[in-house]
């Protein structure tokens, strides 16, 4: 009490830097209680911009926590870590109802020529404007955090795919791989 009000503080507050030491020391010991709370196992199974951003995000903010974090991508979200997916992650436009576009559009016109790489274009210029990370500096945080990238080997397998077509880091390996991650997980989501 004499030392917070010689800081100049009201009795009985507390101040950002106690806030944080005891958050960081309330997390501590609930990941010695539950060492699988340090596990986070993300699938990612489509692979347009709009569908690359969830398992990116949720990817490095789990890392960020300090939980290991892996992400299976399979079927189509294996375009989110190839080489070439600045080219191949686009946004569908067509079949997607809840995307907001600047006047309503019908179907078929969503589905003409052009339209995919407009819409894309948009969003990208919307996510940069808000400052958003591209997919890009997603993959090099999620990196640089160590989550897992894991590549399904039968989709590989099934689209034609070779390891050289992935970008540097990551991993390869089946259904099983992926569920031996996630039966030891806190956390399991299917993104």
């Amino acid at each position: 009490m004499l030392q917070e009000a010689e800081a100049g503080r009201p009795a009985g507050t507390v101040t950002e830097e106690e806030v944080r030491r005891i958050v960081r020391e309330e997390v501590g010991a609930a990941f010695k209680k539950d060492p699988g709370a340090r596990k986070c196992s993300l699938i990612a199974s489509k692979g347009t911009l709009d569908w690359a951003y969830p398992p990116l995000i949720l990817a490095t903010a789990a890392a960020a926590t300090g939980m290991d974090t892996a992400v299976f991508f399979t079927f189509y979200g294996l375009n989110i870590i190839t080489k070439d997916f600045d080219r191949t992650v686009k946004v569908g436009t067509t079949g997607n109802p809840a995307m907001p576009m600047p006047i309503p559009m019908a179907d078929v016109v969503s589905g003409m020529p052009g339209m995919k790489a407009m819409a894309t274009s948009m969003m990208k210029s919307k996510f940069k404007k808000k400052g958003v990370a591209t997919i890009r500096e997603l993959l090099d945080l999620a990196r640089e955090m160590d989550v897992r990238l894991i590549a399904c080997r039968m989709t590989m397998d099934v689209f034609g795919y070779e390891e050289s077509d992935f970008i540097d880091g990551v991993e390869y390996g089946g259904a099983a791989a992926f569920l031996s991650e996630a039966r030891r997980s806190h956390m399991t989501l299917f993104v």
